[in-house]
């Protein structure tokens, strides 16, 4: 039976549920039900949301593992009690934030590549780093992930990253502490409900892949064999990402990325400095994968407080 859970799907992603994710329509009421009776172990969390779609996107990144599924959800609220700061102001109005999505972090291209993964891109050497802190970076992706998440395709197809550290200077690459690094792989990769299906480092200097090394003991196994560090070969990057999903930074088909598209999609199309914007959940434009497929929805709405 199809459940308002799988609406707005299209029959290839519950498919691809069904093949990579093992998930099972007929169940799922029941798996949900039974990652939200483990709460009661960790009376040390607040788990601030327990309705069936934010469980579902837990159980949909960890492979319908409950037990897997119920760690990431405790992780996820754990992380966000931990890092109070990070997450006190977390709104797309917030000043940190909304510098950080106006410089392009993150950029977000509105083609999904072949496998309807959504592709986020960061051009390194446009971090301005007098104006912009890297939290506020950080909590500036993570706020996008959040709002990129509420889609159910992305929740099944995931995400590609690509780096870009063209320019990236070593006084930039200083800043890269270990602390903050570790930071940054927390909340990405140990408590947030997505797929990454690669982590691609294009053009990165011998201190990028210095500062990899110092990285790569806390990157689980399935993290590490999803980073591919390509340097200036872009026809490695190519074969895992066809060029017509890809901006001509990247050696693709498609004009150069518009930085400020992404903050215009979430701060709405004539955002300044002075007005304040707010964010409702119900965005986002999915268009035709790169290879064909996929629909197309409009799943946010912008509002504008005044």
């Amino acid at each position: 039976m199809m459940t308002h859970l799988h609406a707005g799907l299209s029959s290839e992603t519950t498919e691809k549920a069904r093949l990579e994710l093992n998930e099972n329509p007929d169940t799922l009421h029941q798996d949900i039900q039974q990652v939200r009776d483990m709460i009661v172990t960790r009376p040390d969390i607040g788990f601030l949301r327990t309705d069936d779609d934010f469980i579902l996107r837990f159980l949909r990144a960890r492979k319908f593992d409950q037990v897997e599924t119920f760690r990431l959800l405790a992780q996820y609220f754990q992380f966000r009690q931990q890092n109070l700061d990070m997450f006190q102001s977390f709104k797309v109005d917030d000043p940190g934030i909304k510098r950080a999505l106006m410089d392009g972090f993150p950029g977000v291209l509105e083609t999904p590549d072949q496998h309807g993964r959504k592709i986020l891109i960061l051009f390194a050497s446009n971090w301005d780093q007098s104006r912009n802190s890297f939290t506020d970076i950080l909590r500036a992706i993570l706020l996008s992930l959040e709002v990129l998440i509420e889609n159910p395709e992305l929740q099944i197809n995931g995400f590609i990253l690509i780096i870009d550290w063209s320019n990236f200077s070593f006084k930039q690459a200083s800043k890269l502490t270990p602390n903050i690094l570790k930071l940054a792989i927390e909340g990405l990769q140990d408590s947030f409900p997505a797929r990454f299906g690669g982590i691609h480092f294009v053009n990165q200097p011998w201190y990028i892949h210095a500062m990899y090394t110092i990285i790569k003991p806390f990157l689980k196994d399935k993290t590490r064999k999803r980073i591919f560090l390509h340097g200036n070969n872009l026809n490695s990057l190519h074969q895992l990402i066809q060029p017509e999903c890809l901006p001509s930074e990247f050696g693709g088909t498609l004009p150069p990325y518009d930085m400020g598209i992404w903050a215009r999609t979430l701060l709405g199309p004539d955002y300044n400095d002075e007005t304040e914007y707010t964010l409702t959940y119900d965005a986002l434009h999915v268009r035709e994968n790169c290879g064909g497929g996929g629909g197309d929805k409009d799943m946010m709405k912008r509002s504008k407080s005044s």
